[in-house]
């Protein structure tokens, strides 16, 4: 339990989906929340889990200044965060123009480092700090449906390691959650049948999963890339 009353949890891309889901399980689990997206679904989610809640995109720097400043405005505090994102751009590898990396980098990545660089000097006052990166199992075996995100999310969790390496002495830890298919959204035919458990994730099992990374209870956990795809990936 944080110093001075319930922790406090800031949840990106939060108005449905993953997101969504992790601000139900943390709030849940007692966390105050300041929530995040481009919908102003957000704004009736925060209302409901008793949060707060900004409009604004992940890939604008303004944007997160905002949620950080107005998160420590109504709480003093900053324990955990959940980067999440929306889906970036999908194509044939060469035929992606430079606005698509851009933006994916924008948007999976240099999201990430800025709120990183936000949120660590807030952790470090307070001798603690706990983040999950919503990824991709994509991450650990790159598909040509999804050359961007395969790309750019294997990149994250290099960044995640770092900074995993560079501050887990000061009591500060990240991790990666790489989710395979959610049932938010249509599984492929040509995945459908790869799964081993038979159906995609509900989106609640990721949200309940990067609240135990978020947790004390995952305290010796930092610099990881977990994967929760019901067994789909077939690296070791």
């Amino acid at each position: 339990m944080a110093a001075g009353g319930a922790p406090v949890a800031i949840v990106t891309a939060a108005s449905r989906g993953i997101g969504a889901a992790c601000a139900r399980t943390l709030a849940q689990r007692g966390y105050r929340l300041a929530l995040m997206a481009r919908s102003e679904d957000v704004l009736t989610l925060a209302g409901e889990l008793s949060g707060i809640a900004t409009r604004g995109s992940v890939a604008e720097p303004s944007d997160l200044e905002r949620l950080v400043g107005v998160t420590l405005a109504r709480y003093g505090r900053i324990d955990a965060v959940v980067n999440n994102s929306g889906h970036p751009a999908k194509g044939d590898l060469l035929s992606l123009e430079d606005e698509a990396w851009t933006e994916g980098f924008a948007l999976i990545l240099q999201s990430v480092i800025r709120m990183a660089r936000l949120t660590t000097p807030v952790f470090l006052r307070q001798g603690a700090g706990s983040v999950v990166n919503i990824s991709s199992l994509w991450a650990v075996e790159p598909h040509l449906d999804a050359p961007v995100s395969s790309t750019l999310r294997a990149a994250l969790s290099s960044f995640t390691k770092l900074y995993a390496d560079r501050y887990a002495a000061h009591g500060i830890r990240m991790n990666c959650l790489l989710a395979g298919f959610v049932d938010t959204h249509v599984v492929p035919e040509r995945f459908a049948g790869s799964i081993p458990m038979g159906r995609p994730a509900a989106a609640a099992e990721i949200g309940r999963l990067a609240s135990f990374l978020l947790s004390t209870e995952a305290g010796y956990v930092t610099g990881q890339s977990l994967r929760a795809d019901g067994g789909l990936t077939r690296s070791l």
